[in-house]
């Protein structure tokens, strides 16, 4: 993926707290560690991170609490500058960009939610939601009419004239995201807006937000701690520790293909039939298609496995989306993902 092609690139991009930081990071050569540069009073919460993300793409970053994953995701909105690198949001460096620019940015560009839903109490869901719209200066009609629109998009149509203490958890958090879709923003940051709700309520969030990308095909950051929830919502997944990135790929090729350590516990109690996909395994076709049905390569091996176990064939040829023939999947491989075989 090259920075053309990116609606979000970021290049060597550090973010440094401490006494004087920009002379401190003038000051560095070569990798310093993170403890390093502890050690020299500084903190690194955001540490040389090289990133492209595509248009419609949804990234999810994640990490344990202090990883710097927040700190980025900020980086990349300018809500806080950077102390080093650059960050291209289609094709322009915002760090180059006025103030009122900057503004103009997020108002047209950017939407934001955060953990804490943020809503003005003393106003209906209604109101709540087309508060951006009025900081925008839109006519009074007109916001209403889009709020209502992005009311019913999340499902709390007839709910426009509660209150926020009027609503569940739930609801309000679907509030905060039709606030943030109100403005039809190309890019959707979401900072762990799922975190504070209970199981059962974050499963039917994750549900209606795979619902609304599949409506709205928005460029997404997503922070979470809950891998199981990046498994599910991801395109991709970058996981984050002490400021850096230590791997950013598909689910499925990080849990089979851990590239540190510290990721692969990550995904040492994850169930890898449940992520692995047909096309992760798939090998290419070598001479004539094997006889018989094809499989979906965008099928996980758990959909697969009563298939694969009762088809004695060796392998099974493997299909996109468009019925075109992909390549061929070998049973064995798929056997070792769906008994524990695969290391």
């Amino acid at each position: 993926m090259t920075a053309q092609q990116s609606v979000i690139s970021c290049k060597s991009v550090w973010k440094l707290f401490g006494p004087s930081p920009e002379h401190y990071f003038s000051t560095l050569h070569g990798a310093p560690s993170f403890e390093s540069i502890r050690d020299a009073g500084y903190i690194a919460a955001v540490r040389d991170v090289t990133l492209d993300i595509a248009r419609g793409e949804m990234l999810v970053i994640m990490g344990l609490s202090g990883s710097g994953k927040s700190t980025l995701v900020r980086c990349l909105s300018r809500l806080i500058e950077i102390t080093g690198g650059e960050i291209h949001v289609d094709g322009q460096d915002i760090g180059t960009l006025s103030e009122r620019e900057l503004i103009d940015l997020r108002r047209n560009k950017m939407g934001m939610v955060f953990q804490s839903f943020g809503l003005l109490p003393h106003r209906t869901v209604l109101d709540n939601v087309a508060f951006p719209l009025e900081m925008r200066g839109q006519d009074r009609h007109e916001r209403r009419a889009r709020a209502m629109e992005v009311i019913e998009l999340v499902g709390l149509a007839g709910r426009e004239n509660y209150f926020p203490r009027e609503l569940s958890g739930g609801q309000q958090q679907r509030v905060g995201i039709a606030r943030s879709l109100a403005i039809e923003p190309d890019i959707w940051f979401l900072d762990e807006p799922f975190s504070a709700l209970d199981p059962l309520i974050r499963r039917e969030m994750q549900d209606e937000f795979l619902r609304l990308q599949q409506m709205l095909s928005k460029t997404i950051v997503f922070i979470t701690h809950d891998f199981n929830e990046a498994l599910r919502l991801a395109d991709r997944i970058a996981i984050m520790k002490d400021g850096a990135v230590e791997q950013c790929a598909r689910p499925d090729e990080i849990v089979m293909n851990p590239a540190t350590e510290y990721v692969a516990k990550f995904t040492h109690e994850i169930d890898k039939a449940r992520v692995v996909r047909a096309q992760a395994l798939m090998q290419p076709l070598n001479g004539t298609a094997p006889e018989g049905g094809t499989i979906g390569g965008d099928q996980t091996l758990h959909e697969l496995a009563r298939q694969i176990i009762n088809d004695p064939r060796d392998s099974y040829p493997v299909s996109g989306s468009d019925g075109k023939l992909l390549g061929v999947l070998p049973r064995k491989a798929a056997l070792d993902v769906l008994l524990g075989g695969h290391a």
